[in-house]
């Protein structure tokens, strides 16, 4: 198997940025669902445990509010009870305990027939569900996970805090099904970091499996796909032309759809598959100086004024005036307290791009007073203040992942039917597949980690049909290796 990779490093999205403190991560910070991680390991004959190390964190992460509110979320379920109700009174604890229970009770529903299949059918989830007839309620079917909150949730700031975990895949909460309550129990269950950064995963990956036989090339960019008898014979790369049996593309579905890989490609994928998109973000990855005294996390959330108006701008294809912020405090895992810089990421949802936009004037000058100027409001002062030559925002996004346009979840999870309406691993082109991210099960590493697992038992199954040795290009570069 030949790795064609077009950046310099494995990884794609989990990718690093120099800083005068190390490496800062600038994609994924942490890992949830630990078992997905142990068994792509242990399927090659290795452990997890002895390619990195991984440090499960009690503290899942630390929300502020303008106000002076401050909540902490606990890996113990009890402990996160007892903070909610020393902060927000008995009955939101009590409402967030029934909470938790419905976010269980469609993770452990919704994790055969959904996540861990390789193509989800509508006909096998109403099966499923008409086994366990509760999930019905839980699911709340023609809701939104916002109305679902606020119905949730006397206390508004706790409505706010969940709807959040709508942009874990690229949806607003307004849009976006309900059953998107169960990422809570995802992270619920356990949230890891890996000691020495996120990239350290993607390096142990690759490594463990050029030791299984693969070759890496990287800095090599897919020019195109070129078909016989309509599969794919080979790839052409700035490196020059290299027979396949098979190609297992990487990339973001709607590189294929746009025709970047060929004009023979764009009728693979329904437009449906890719589009609409889902949201970009604004990343800022530096090092700097923070007050000693701000309690500071490994994972805070910063809310916005106003709950309720605060997405209305991305939906419209806007940056927002009164955003979320989400900060990692990469050397405060495991409560270090650090002296002197530290790295940091700080996240601020955006709209994605539309193909050929170019860059607006200021725009990065723009977000990086928005960034900043919004957590001096909460007293948290950097120092010395990045530059905007640390921010990555749409437009970035987009040149490193092609016709992506800067989205980095692929399709949108708005709607009901979202879930079935991304491409599977599996194309209706034979010998051509699909992983990552814009992928099924969806975004995040869990998911592209169950994609990769899709993906490999589709090739093993249909490849052994007609080859005994099947060569198999894997162009790379959109998450991870």
């Amino acid at each position: 198997m030949t790795v064609l990779e077009r950046h310099g490093t494995p990884g794609g999205k989990m990718r690093t940025i120099d800083s005068a403190a190390g490496p800062v991560d600038a994609g994924p910070t942490v890992l949830t669902m630990k078992p997905v991680f142990e068994t792509l390991f242990a399927d090659v004959g290795a452990r997890l445990e002895d390619h990195v190390t991984l440090l499960q964190e009690p503290l899942l992460a630390r929300h502020f509010w303008r106000d002076g509110t401050q909540l902490d979320l606990m890996a113990d379920h009890r402990e996160s009870l007892e903070n909610i109700g020393d902060t927000f009174g008995p009955t939101a604890a009590q409402e967030f305990d029934r909470f938790c229970t419905r976010a269980r009770a469609l993770f452990e529903g919704f994790d055969a027939p959904m996540m861990q299949t390789v193509a989800p059918r509508l006909g096998s989830l109403t099966a499923a569900v008409l086994r366990r007839p509760s999930l019905i309620p839980a699911m709340a079917p023609h809701r939104t996970l916002a109305q679902l909150l606020d119905s949730s949730f006397s206390e508004p700031k706790l409505a706010q805090l969940f709807a959040r975990y709508a942009t874990y895949v690229g949806g607003v909460p307004q849009t976006s099904p309900a059953i998107l309550a169960l990422i809570w129990e995802a992270e619920r269950r356990g949230v890891w970091h890996v000691q020495g950064g996120m990239h350290r995963l993607a390096q142990a990956i690759a490594k463990l499996a050029a030791q299984k036989g693969a070759v890496f090339q990287y800095n090599t960019h897919v020019e195109r796909i070129e078909l016989s008898d309509g599969t794919p014979c080979a790839v052409h790369t700035n490196a020059g032309r290299m027979p396949v049996d098979a190609v297992l593309f990487n990339g973001d579905p709607r590189a294929l759809a746009t025709g970047l890989l060929g004009p023979d490609l764009e009728r693979v994928l329904p437009s449906s598959e890719t589009t609409p998109r889902s949201l970009s973000a604004q990343v800022q990855a530096f090092s700097a100086q923070v007050p000693a005294d701000f309690p500071l996390a490994a994972h805070n959330v910063f809310f916005a004024d106003d709950p309720h108006g605060e997405y209305g701008p991305l939906a419209k294809g806007r940056l927002q005036s009164d955003p979320t912020l989400y900060i990692c405090a990469q050397d405060r895992f495991g409560g270090a307290q650090p002296e002197g810089q530290e790295r940091f990421e700080i996240i601020l949802n955006a709209p994605p791009t539309s193909d050929h936009t170019p860059l607006p004037p200021q725009e990065s000058a723009i977000c990086q007073t928005l960034i900043f100027s919004r957590l001096a409001a909460f007293g948290l002062i950097f120092s010395p203040a990045p530059d905007t030559r640390t921010l990555t925002g749409p437009h970035g996004f987009d040149a490193l992942f092609p016709a992506s346009n800067g989205s980095l979840y692929g399709r949108s999870p708005a709607g009901m039917m979202a879930a079935f309406q991304r491409p599977t691993a599996r194309t209706a082109m034979p010998g051509l597949y699909l992983v990552g991210g814009g992928v099924h099960p969806g975004a995040g590493v869990p998911m592209a980690t169950l994609c990769a697992a899709h993906a490999a038992a589709a090739m093993i199954s249909d490849l052994n049909l007609t080859s005994t040795c099947p060569q198999v290009a894997t162009l790379g570069g959109m998450s991870t290796a």
